[in-house]
C-alpha cells in the first residue's frame, strides 16, 4: 500500500485521502465510520476528507443509512485524474510569465546519475549533430543513444581517448598522439577523465569522472564555451588527417607523434 499511497500523493490527493481511496477500491461500499475503523483515524477528519473526494468526484456518496461511499471503477478515476492534469499543465503553460532564455548561463551538475540522465536526454533531442570527445571508459555509457541518433539520420562524430580497438566504435575515431597522451595521463591520475560533448552546435558540457572523484559537468549554450569544444575537436581532425597523410615526414621532424613540440611547451610544467 505505501507505494501506491506515495504514487497517489504525486497526483495530488494527501495522505488520507489516497488512504480513503484504496480501502473504498478493496471494499467496495462503505460507512464514513467503517472507513474510520479501518484506517484508525477519527471520524471527523475522515468525514472532511471524503466529502472532499466527493465534491471532486472521485467518490460517489449514496445517502441513506448510513450514508455509504463508494469510489469510482479505476479506469473513470484514472480517466477523471488525466484530465484534470492535462487541464492544469494547459493553463500553466499558457498562464505561466514567459522567461528569457539567456544561453550565456553556465549550469554545474553534480552526481552521474544526474549527469548521465541530462546527457540521454540531450542525445535524444539531437536532430542534425552530436559529438563526443571522450575516453574509452565512458564511449559505451551513451553508445545505445549514440546509435539510435544515427538511425534517426543525426550526424554522429567521435573522438575517443584510450582502448578503441577494444569497443570498436563505429564513425570516427581519432587516437590522441603519444606525446599528448603522457600529458593527459599525468591529468587523468590527478583530475579524472574530461569528456566533452557538442549538439546541434548549441548546446554542450564539459564534464570530468572517474579516479575517485566525484562525476561533475558544466552545461551551457554559450557561444564561447561551443567555439571552443569545436575548435578542440576540429584541432584533433587536423592532427588525425595529417599524421595520416604525411606520418613518416611528421616523425622525422618533429619526433614520434609530435612528441617534441608537446614536450617543449608542456612538460616543464608538470612536476613528478
Amino acid at each position: 500500500m505505501d507505494q501506491l499511497v506515495q504514487h497517489l500523493k504525486v497526483l495530488g490527493f494527501t495522505e488520507m485521502e489516497s488512504k480513503m481511496l484504496i480501502v473504498l477500491a478493496e471494499q467496495g461500499a462503505m460507512s464514513g465510520y467503517e472507513v474510520a475503523k479501518r484506517l484508525g483515524v477519527s471520524r471527523s477528519n475522515v468525514y472532511a476528507a471524503l466529502q472532499k473526494l466527493v465534491d471532486h468526484g472521485f467518490v460517489l456518496l449514496s445517502k441513506g443509512e448510513p450514508t455509504l461511499y463508494k469510489v469510482l471503477p479505476i479506469e473513470e478515476l484514472t480517466r477523471m485524474i488525466m484530465d484534470q492534469l492535462q487541464n492544469s499543465i494547459r493553463h500553466v503553460e499558457q498562464m505561466m510569465p514567459k522567461q528569457t532564455n539567456d544561453v550565456t548561463e553556465f549550469f554545474s551538475l553534480e552526481n552521474e546519475k544526474k549527469v548521465f540522465e541530462r546527457v540521454r536526454q540531450e542525445l535524444n533531442r539531437a536532430k542534425q549533430e552530436i559529438i563526443v570527445d571522450v575516453w574509452a571508459e565512458e564511449a559505451q555509457l551513451f553508445r545505445e543513444e549514440l546509435e539510435q541518433a544515427e538511425k534517426r539520420g543525426v550526424k554522429v562524430f567521435w573522438s575517443v581517448v584510450g582502448s578503441v580497438e577494444e569497443h570498436r566504435l563505429r564513425r570516427m575515431q581519432l587516437q590522441i598522439h603519444s606525446g599528448q597522451q603522457d600529458i593527459e595521463e599525468l591529468e587523468r591520475q590527478r583530475s579524472g577523465r574530461k569528456f566533452s560533448i557538442v549538439i546541434d552546435r548549441k548546446w554542450s558540457m564539459l564534464g570530468m569522472r572517474g579516479e575517485g572523484l566525484p562525476t561533475k559537468a558544466l552545461v551551457t549554450e554559450h557561444p564561447a564555451m561551443l567555439e571552443l569544444l569545436l575548435n578542440h575537436f576540429a584541432q584533433e581532425l587536423v592532427l588525425f588527417e595529417l599524421e595520416a597523410e604525411m606520418g613518416p615526414e611528421l616523425r622525422e621532424k618533429f619526433g614520434a607523434s609530435f612528441e617534441r613540440i608537446y614536450r617543449k611547451y608542456f612538460q616543464s610544467g608538470y612536476q613528478g
